[in-house]
């Protein structure tokens, strides 16, 4: 795969489809961007555990943090990696011992190791590298366009508000296997495929 460029729909396909995150390296300092990271995505209904060994056994905005992601005690959708690329490959291969498998790697902003990459793609992973969730959910579900980005997201259909302001926005989009999520379903643990 082009980890250069991703289509909208592989990206709003993984945003509608994974419920647990685990955000590995995430930080409990409120200036950090990995603290802003796991705030979004947690107002937005995504079920996000902290990976800290710094953090472990304590809580961060109300979820239980662990050392490694071994210790997470339930399924994981997606792992979000705030480690520098040279570090991700050990966390790309501790992810492979999890058993469900998680589905998704995502390496943040700035973030790339190839190695890590195709590692997980041949386990069948999808994998997106030097990315925000947190810009890339704003970008496509036009929260981002409301405060006067341009979110290279050309639609006319105006977004739709849950009902509590511009920052709730959600990603009522059709995903790239065909279905339908809603955010508020994703919070309140409901899935719209089955």
């Amino acid at each position: 795969m082009n980890h250069d460029r991703y289509d909208d729909a592989y990206i709003r396909g993984i945003l509608n489809t994974v419920k647990t995150i685990a955000v590995v390296g995430v930080s409990a300092n409120t200036s950090r961007p990995s603290y802003f990271v796991f705030k979004y995505l947690q107002e937005r209904g995504y079920r996000v555990i902290p990976v800290n060994p710094g953090l472990a056994g304590q809580h961060l905005l109300g979820r239980m943090a662990y050392a490694t992601l071994a210790d997470v005690p339930e399924p994981l959708d997606m792992v979000d990696v705030f480690r520098a690329s040279q570090h991700v490959l050990p966390v790309v291969v501790d992810a492979l011992k999890l058993r469900p498998l998680p589905r998704v790697i995502w390496m943040q902003l700035g973030i790339r190791n190839h190695e890590a990459a195709e590692l997980a793609e041949a386990s069948g992973l999808m994998v997106v590298m030097d990315r925000c969730p947190k810009i890339e959910y704003g970008r496509l579900s036009s929260e981002i366009s409301w405060m006067g980005v341009n979110s290279r997201t050309l639609s006319a259909k105006r977004a739709k508000p849950p009902g509590r302001g511009v920052q709730r926005m959600s990603l009522d989009r059709i995903t790239m296997t065909g279905g339908v999520t809603d955010a508020a379903d994703r919070a309140a643990g409901r899935r719209s495929d089955g």
